[in-house]
């Protein structure tokens, strides 16, 4: 069991939360939420001791192991992947490490021997002889075939070595497991899995996502940091959204029902307070207002922006043809004669095991990358915009917010651009911070903000929820599902794939499925799950 008792964090004049009193129990999985800024990750970090608290304490019984999904990529590059994993459980790599050296010595003693016995014992006790195979599960369940368990980190690319250091937070079952958006460069296969993996962990698990579908399957509680408390609700995500809103609610009525009581007892006291009769009555409801004035709440942490896509025209009837379209990128075969007509109306994801395929695809579509083979024809009537996965090229700039987006539209008014960042929750001088500062999640609104801009009646958005925090997220997918025009879009999130799509194309290893139905219906549609198991043959199959 983990404690939290009288904690406190503050940063100089700034409190991200106080008097903090809470207990995490075993067997259940609690996801922490707020607003980007409202101090999730540094929770977490107090919790494992990365940093110090500015009052308060944390328990843990000292017999308990605690995990962390480590964040540095780097961290591991001299060690081989299944040796990384193992390292989840530190003192088990240390046992083993130590003995393969003594077994490797040439002169080996009575006195090596006597060594090698105790070890062999504290191995056996922790479960020792069964790290690897327990290694190589879960890095399996993640995505990592066996033929990267031997090579060394530092040859992985980014998302592999992700995947491999969340293998090793899950590694050992520790008693209290730490999770900071687990899901991030996760697919939906591995997504699935961890979800699993999740709901059938009998110890404490407290977890950062902005992944509402990942929330829903695995949390028993959510934990929320607002208005510098942390309260936690018992139930999943769409739980905490339900009960939430009720007392957000309720402290609303109450508090207009106390200012009518207060504007009521203010007039009796202006009209009759020089009333020589009436001055006890007007003295004794003076005491009574201030008994009902509210107390003054810290303000919210949680900000929603304002996202709203309009056309300057409807589609016509040709939106756009994709002919024999054949790729090669960096070395690998990513599109071969690939043809796709898209229909006025569509809202289509596309899924499949590699990312790279998916953006080399938008990179086509838009025009940035020039196929090998084939044609893109957009019809007439079409007007596009874009949100590509990496946009570091659009923030290489000393400009600030209200020039840099100044140069995605032909209004002289500033006062428009200046609406359109208010929208994003840069208003004031928030608006003129220099781009070139902006942290992922701000890079993100602005692009939105782009978007919005453009007056498209095509969005085509790669992976557009990295970054966000809940409360965008969700205004970004009632924005989508709102938008009557034509939508091309590839995402990781559930929820948002779930909500939005109205047509699927997978791409396989071994060809294409295209299917008009939302996602819930491919998913169940039995035709369609036995023609992807004919297409992922001799690979392994990318599950959904």
């Amino acid at each position: 069991m983990l404690t939290i008792s009288n904690l406190t964090l503050a940063y100089g004049d700034r409190t991200l939360f106080k008097e903090v009193d809470l207990k995490f129990l075993p067997s259940n999985c609690y996801g922490l939420i707020g607003a980007n800024g409202a101090g999730k990750s540094t929770f977490l970090k107090i919790i494992s001791g990365e940093i110090e608290q500015t009052h308060g304490d944390v328990f843990m019984n000292p017999n308990e192991r605690l995990a962390v999904l480590q964040q540095d990529q780097f961290a591991f590059d001299e060690f081989t992947v299944l040796h990384t994993v193992i390292k989840g459980h530190q003192r088990l790599y240390e046992i083993m490490i130590e003995r393969d050296k003594i077994y490797a010595k040439p002169d080996f003693s009575d006195e090596d021997g006597v060594k090698a016995a105790e070890l062999e014992d504290e191995f056996a006790e922790m479960g020792g002889y069964e790290a690897e195979s327990e290694a190589a599960s879960l890095l399996k369940g993640l995505g990592i075939g066996e033929n990267l368990h031997d090579k060394q980190m530092g040859s992985l690319e980014a998302g592999q070595k992700v995947r491999v250091l969340l293998a090793q937070a899950l590694f050992g079952n520790p008693d209290i497991l730490l999770l900071d958006e687990p899901t991030n460069n996760l697919d939906l296969q591995s997504i699935s899995w961890l979800e699993d993996f999740l709901s059938k962990f009998s110890n404490t698990v407290i977890v950062v996502s902005h992944d509402r579908h990942f929330l829903n399957n695995v949390c028993t509680h959510i934990s929320d940091i607002d208005f510098g408390r942390i309260k936690t609700y018992v139930g999943n995500y769409d739980f905490w959204y339900q009960s939430s809103q009720l007392a957000l609610r309720q402290r609303q009525e109450s508090s207009k029902k106390a200012t009518d009581k207060i504007k009521e007892l203010e007039d009796f006291v202006r009209r009759f307070s020089a009333n020589a009769s009436k001055s006890k009555q007007a003295t004794a409801r003076k005491k009574l207002i201030d008994k009902l004035r509210p107390e003054e709440m810290p303000a919210s942490t949680r900000k929603f922006p304002y996202i709203d896509f309009k056309s300057d025209r409807p589609c016509g009837k040709v939106i756009a043809n994709v002919t024999g379209v054949s790729h090669t990128f960096d070395g690998e075969h990513v599109l071969n004669d690939f043809n796709l007509t898209v229909e006025n109306g569509d809202k289509i994801i596309f899924l499949g095991p590699n990312d790279l395929v998916k953006t080399v695809l938008f990179e086509i579509l838009v025009g940035n990358i020039e196929p090998d083979k084939g044609q893109v024809t957009w019809g007439t009537t079409i007007k596009t915009t874009y949100f590509p996965k990496e946009n570091s090229q659009f923030f290489d700039t000393d400009l600030n917010l209200v020039d840099w987006l100044r140069q995605y539209t032909t209004e002289d008014d500033s006062n428009i651009v200046r609406g359109y960042l208010g929208r994003m929750l840069f208003s004031g001088e928030e608006a003129l911070k220099e781009v070139n500062v902006l942290s992922g999640g701000e890079k993100v609104r602005c692009m939105l903000s782009r978007m919005m801009l453009r007056g498209a009646n095509v969005l085509l958005f790669d992976d557009p929820t990295n970054h966000l925090d809940l409360e965008a997220i969700t205004a970004l997918n009632n924005a989508l599902i709102k938008f009557k025009d034509v939508i091309l879009f590839s995402s990781h999130d559930h929820e948002f794939v779930s909500t939005v799509a109205n047509r699927v194309i997978e791409l396989t290893p071994n060809g294409v499925i295209d299917r008009a139905m939302t996602f819930e219906e491919y998913v169940k549609n039995k035709q369609v799950q036995q023609l992807r198991a004919k297409l992922y043959q001799h690979v392994e199959l990318f599950k959904l």
